[in-house]
């Protein structure tokens, strides 16, 4: 992959663990510093826009958007499938499809699936006096768990989702697996890993071939592959056979459309996601997946994570990259439990 020299940048990303044992990204940015807060800024208000950041409700349980950039519906139907339809305003693209973006798809603890998929089960939604949406699952029966999610725009091509969980009884390893299916139109899938082979082992944004395997997860570090082996990716239905990859350098993730150039970005806190996952380049779901949270929680916790999805045209690896930087220095250093306690 070979970078547009316009907006060369080096960034190094080390991986350690804190003194307090908390999992922690320190990022180095290497010379063009000014160029990659001009293509930051670009972003933010490159394209004038006579839309808003916020949803507006409508009769149907749903929430419309329109930012002058992207155009579409959140919990298409009343039912909680994420983003779906999802239009980009300027090349009339079609961006989702099956599922929609930002969906939640499998929940799990050790050894357990609750249900074939959020997306199933019964939930209310809300609009916030700021235009973000909450959407609340309520612990149920065969749910010992409450869960949220707060979706709100940063700007016309940013969206932001904040998941929060709060046992009701002990949860061994919680997972919250969100899916992300994008149009036939992004086949090309790539994952930033800590040693691209292709890269000659240097962090990269690697490409999903199909010689890697159909289905490829990247794990944040081998002390969570006792997660994703402990049974739960066996259980009914459609059970999937994981091929472990190279360790993520961050959770970051992006597919990209050739024929319009767009690119989709998604990231999320190395302590809030502990895998990514996608299917190989081409492969019918065009899909990217999340496995956030990974924690044990007590009876009465509440834990969070964070995800951000940026759709913006001819992002190169190292603007993803800076993208991935900037979102980083935005977020508080830990998520804290309910109880006081941090999130790792």
């Amino acid at each position: 992959m070979t970078a547009d020299p316009a907006y060369l940048c080096r960034v190094r990303i080390t991986h350690r663990f804190a003194p307090s044992g908390e999992w922690c990204v320190v990022r180095t940015l290497l010379p063009c510093l000014a160029i990659v807060t001009m293509f930051l800024a670009g972003l933010a208000t490159g394209q004038e826009t006579a839309g808003k950041l916020a949803f507006v409700a409508n009769d149907k349980g749903e929430y419309a958007f329109d930012t002058g950039v992207l155009r579409g519906t959140l919990r298409q139907g009343d039912k909680s499938l994420g983003l779906a339809p999802v239009v980009h305003i300027p090349t009339g693209a079609r961006l989702d499809r099956s599922m929609g973006i930002l969906s939640f798809y499998r929940v799990f603890t050790t050894g357990k699936r609750y249900g074939a998929g959020a997306w199933d089960w019964p939930s209310t939604a809300k609009l916030l006096p700021n235009g973000a949406v909450q959407v609340i699952w309520p612990e149920a029966a065969d749910r010992p768990f409450e869960m949220t999610a707060l979706y709100r725009w940063k700007d016309p091509q940013t969206i932001d989702l904040e998941t929060t969980v709060t046992a009701r009884k002990d949860l061994s390893k919680f997972e919250s697996f969100l899916a992300c299916y994008f149009g036939e139109a992004f086949p090309t899938p790539c994952v930033y890993v800590r040693e691209d082979p292709e890269a000659q082992g240097q962090p990269g944004l690697l490409p999903a071939r199909k010689t890697f395997g159909d289905w490829q997860m990247f794990p944040r570090d081998d002390e969570v592959l006792p997660i994703i082996r402990d049974g739960r990716w066996g259980l009914q239905p459609n059970p999937v056979n994981w091929t472990i990859m190279p360790r993520l350098a961050a959770p970051l993730a992006l597919r990209r459309s050739p024929g319009n150039g767009l690119v989709a970005v998604v990231m999320s806190p190395p302590e809030d996601c502990f895998a990514v996952a996608t299917p190989y380049e081409g492969e019918g779901h065009y899909s990217l997946y999340f496995s956030r949270f990974g924690l044990d929680l007590k009876t009465g916790q509440t834990a969070r994570s964070r995800t951000r999805l940026v759709i913006a045209p001819g992002v190169s690896d190292e603007q993803a990259i800076a993208l991935y930087q900037q979102y980083r220095k935005e977020l508080p250093a830990e998520v804290p439990f309910g109880n006081g306690t941090s999130a790792r």
